[in-house]
């Protein structure tokens, strides 16, 4: 069995004339993370690996699940893969991970990320939001065998307001 937690980044500011890896968050994707990553304890699921695309966004976002999961930062690694928006980077990343992971969350960019939780999940999802969170589960052995499987679970900010 193996289990994908998507993350997509918090919600980032457009102010900035800087490049858009290194857009940073607003006050409400801050908020939106600790809201999440404490909404995400409580499930109390073992994470092998956290990965983020290496955009400032994205790796904010991670940056405040890793602090609050108290996560080890051996157990974390940035992702040139992540950093996609159509999706085809980030299935063949999830489809090239380490077989001893069974359960892995990553931080990444819609659009890949909704394309991604409607590909391989059972639920349709019309957008996953900033700071949304989408668990699917699959009955592999083997991260290359990745097809449909099931959503488990959606943990967006929009619930909690």
């Amino acid at each position: 069995m193996k289990t994908l937690i998507l993350v997509r980044h918090g919600k980032s500011s457009w102010e900035y004339n800087v490049s858009d890896r290194d857009r940073p968050l607003l006050p409400r994707g801050i908020n939106d993370g600790l809201l999440i990553s404490e909404k995400w304890m409580l499930e109390n699921t073992k994470i092998d690996f956290l990965y983020s695309s290496p955009a400032n966004r994205a790796l904010h976002t991670a940056t405040i699940f890793l602090r609050q999961l108290d996560f080890p930062l051996e157990q974390f690694q940035l992702s040139d893969m992540l950093y996609d928006f159509s999706g085809d980077s980030v299935l063949q990343f999830i489809k090239e991970l380490d077989n001893d992971l069974e359960t892995v969350m990553i931080f990444g960019h819609n659009h890949a990320f909704t394309h991604i939780a409607n590909s391989l999940g059972n639920t349709y999802i019309d957008n996953v939001p900033t700071t949304g969170l989408v668990q699917l589960q699959f009955g592999i052995d083997r991260w290359d065998e990745t097809d449909k499987g099931t959503t488990v679970k959606t943990i967006f900010p929009k619930h909690f307001r």
